[in-house]
């Protein structure tokens, strides 16, 4: 599951950052490391890019990049 995956309003737990090294470097850097708690907050009228909130900061982020965030949907 990807942060795709989820609608506006749901969270979900971080389990894996892949594919672009240069992305993934930068998304653990500012924090988005296994089990942070992401939360889907808007998106574009078209879909992308999407707003994520993590560590209390607001992230627009595109959906090709986004897919490339694996994880787990938050109890």
């Amino acid at each position: 599951m990807c942060i795709c995956d989820l609608k506006i309003g749901q969270k979900g737990l971080v389990m894996n950052v892949q594919g672009n090294e240069k992305l993934a470097k930068r998304l653990l850097a500012l924090g988005c490391i296994e089990g942070t708690e992401i939360l889907i907050k808007r998106a574009a009228p078209l879909g992308d890019p999407i707003v994520v909130n993590f560590r209390g900061f607001d992230m627009a982020i595109r959906k090709n990049d986004a897919k490339n965030i694996i994880i787990r949907a938050a109890v």
